[in-house]
């Protein structure tokens, strides 16, 4: 039996190795040069006896169940799945016989590893045994196996072919078919529309305890997540979908078990406190979730041709939709300041605000930067460019006044939009080649950056 000695933080926890197969995780790079995920492709074909999935079960004083469980498990395996696999039972704490009964289940079948741990937590578990992993997919399940079993072929299908980034059951899918009392069946709708609401989550089912995640992704996607108990799969899931990754769904057939140990009314408020934190985390930008950007598998779009720039299309689709938005918003203030300052003064506030707006808005949504690295910097170059087009903007206000000191106030206005058009245009152009430019390098120009 492994074991993994006491950790006194998440931190620490993430970064125990477990086996010597585990490899250092990539995160480690200069976060201000993010080196994207390299594209999907299927699975090569392992080596004989090479497992392809590593199912943990984390467990906690489960001498009752265990045992009939893994069997179960591991006999579906045997004869359903076409991979090399393996089952890993990550004991937290228990201070029952669960080691023991993990320990002889390790002796007896050759797929089955037993892991200790000496805190308890789910999401440390798992985070603990799927860093240390050599296997390409990496799963769970909850050990009393409420969830159909012939789910799981279809669940880890899309990582192995290289389609998809994470896979979930879900019991909320309109064709799952689920058995279990009102209570929860209340409980878990009302915590996943609370996740819509506040996180703007798009999966259905973030408590189903049936998922997997390709290796690559959870060597970046680990590290980012703070959570050791049971909020480590919401948090896990919003981050992922959050940085683009595709997360594919399964309908599952699912039946509660009544015995379940789970206390409600805290994991209830642990979640809650959860959302909580990782909505603030993302509405400052403290997550670099650049780091878990990648490009599609075989996406046209993303094919490099000569002459043309990449992503030029969608970034000027995203510009020109965030920079109509600028203007009616800018136009609003002008309107608003008009009627307590002159032209001139109303123009420059209108444009300031605005200006740090649009910045904010390009930056994050058309040119994919993330996180604090270099925002104070990128503000001050939009200033810079906001100056631009305040004398553009200004010049045109002054040449009207020049020519008809007498000008209506919808005459100011269509000049306004017009200047700010012409404006719009050469923010884009300044923007992608000096503001946001394309920063993909070789790891090696990353090397000479850093230093």
């Amino acid at each position: 039996m492994r074991t993994e000695p006491s950790a006194t933080s998440a931190a620490g926890t993430a970064r125990a190795v477990c086996s010597p197969s585990a490899a250092p995780a990539p995160h480690a790079a200069n976060p201000a040069h993010p080196v994207a995920l390299p594209a999907r492709r299927h699975l090569p074909v392992q080596p004989a006896g090479a497992p392809v999935l590593d199912v943990t079960i984390p467990v906690h004083n489960e001498e009752q169940d265990l045992e009939r469980c893994v069997r179960r498990l591991h006999d579906h395996l045997a004869r359903t799945f076409p991979y090399g696999f393996r089952i890993t039972v990550a004991d937290n704490a228990s201070t029952d016989s669960t080691p023991l009964i993990s320990a002889g289940l390790e002796r007896e079948l050759p797929e089955v590893r037993a892991f200790r741990l000496e805190e308890k937590g789910r999401g440390r578990a798992l985070r603990t045994v799927w860093s240390a992993s050599d296997a390409p997919v990496l799963a769970y399940m909850d050990v009393d196996l409420s969830t159909d079993l012939n789910a799981l072929l279809p669940l880890v299908a899309p990582l192995i072919s290289g389609h998809s980034d994470l896979a979930i059951g879900s019991r909320l899918a309109r064709s799952s078919r689920v058995v279990r009392g009102a209570k929860r069946e209340f409980i878990s709708r009302t915590y996943n529309l609370i996740l819509r609401g506040s996180l703007a989550a798009r999966f259905s089912d973030a408590q189903c305890g049936f998922k997997a995640i390709r290796r690559d992704v959870a060597q970046r996607l680990l590290p980012m997540v703070e959570d050791t108990g049971w909020f480590f799969d919401t948090e896990m899931l919003v981050l992922a979908e959050r940085a683009g990754l595709r997360i594919h769904e399964v309908p599952v057939d699912w039946v509660d078990d009544p015995a379940s140990t789970v206390h409600i009314a805290r994991t209830a408020m642990d979640d809650l406190k959860g959302v909580w934190r990782v909505g603030r985390a993302l509405a400052v930008g403290a997550l670099p979730l650049d780091r878990l950007s990648r490009p599609f598998g075989d996406d046209p779009r993303d094919r490099q041709l000569s002459g043309v720039p990449g992503g030029l299309a969608r970034q000027l689709v995203g510009f020109c939709v965030i920079g109509a938005l600028s203007t009616l918003f800018y136009l609003l203030l002008y309107a608003l300041s008009r009627t307590a300052m002159g032209p001139q003064l109303a123009n420059g506030a209108a444009l300031l605000v605005s200006a740090v707006a649009n910045t904010s808005a390009n930056r994050r949504l058309t040119f994919g930067v993330r996180g604090r690295d270099r925002a104070v910097r990128h503000q001050a170059q939009g200033l810079a460019v906001f100056a631009i087009g305040l004398a553009l903007t200004s010049g045109s206000l002054a040449a009207l006044d020049a020519a008809n000191p007498d000008a209506a106030h919808s005459t100011e206005v269509a000049v306004l939009l017009a200047a700010n058009l012409a404006a719009t245009v050469l923010r884009f152009l300044l923007f992608r080649a000096w503001v946001f430019p394309d920063r993909t390098t070789s790891p090696d120009e990353s090397k000479g950056d850093a230093r």
